[in-house]
């Protein structure tokens, strides 16, 4: 199994790089936020008790994203070969939790991409997406709060996986195409090695 992380604050590029990645890699992605919101749009449970942080930018709590996590996993054979993980980890216990559902399918996390933006280009970028989409979270209010949000609870992530020998900044301003070579230089090496370990 070849599982990775594709991290960094919202905005910064985490959907589009994952599509290429799942094409280039034949690896399984999990988007927290694409499950949450389709709960919402179906109005269950979860998504209506989702939509009562998502609304004010504030992350889901840890237990109940943990519970998600590991029910996709499970209910997923396509996850057989790796996982991108798109949203998760966003606190250091979800990046606990993480290591202990792989461990159990005796598999490891191989490797957590940085997408590196400045703030001022995230806000732009967010504000750009909810004219075109409608997403209701993508407004300047709430775009601010989920930066705070980022930078207080989920950015000490990278310090976490950086002293684990994980961590690979991507600077992320730029072409698609050329953030996408420079993810796949730090990557192409460590998928050989998985594959190799997989024979």
């Amino acid at each position: 199994m070849f599982n990775i992380v594709v991290f960094g604050a919202p905005g910064s590029g985490k959907g589009t790089q994952s599509a290429k990645l799942i094409e280039r890699y034949g690896i399984h992605h999990i988007s927290t936020g694409e499950v949450l919101r389709s709960h919402m749009a179906e109005g269950t449970q979860l998504g209506k008790t989702a939509k009562e942080y998502i609304d004010k930018g504030q992350l889901i709590p840890d237990e109940l994203m943990i519970s998600i996590l590991a029910d996709i996993i499970e209910n997923h054979p396509e996850a057989a070969n790796g996982v991108i993980f798109d949203g998760f980890p966003r606190t250091i216990p979800q990046a606990e939790a993480l290591n202990e559902l792989l461990e159990k399918r005796g598999a490891q996390l191989d490797a957590v991409v940085g997408l590196e933006v400045a703030d001022n280009e995230l806000i732009d970028r967010m504000i750009k997406r909810g004219q075109q989409t409608g997403r209701a979270d993508d407004n300047p209010q709430t775009i601010s709060n989920r930066l705070k949000v980022y930078h207080s609870q989920t950015q000490p992530l990278r310090d976490y996986y950086m002293k684990r020998g994980k961590y690979h900044a991507i600077a992320g301003s730029g072409s698609v195409d050329d953030i996408f070579d420079a993810i796949t230089a730090e990557l192409d090496d460590l998928h050989l090695a998985s594959r190799r370990q997989g024979l």
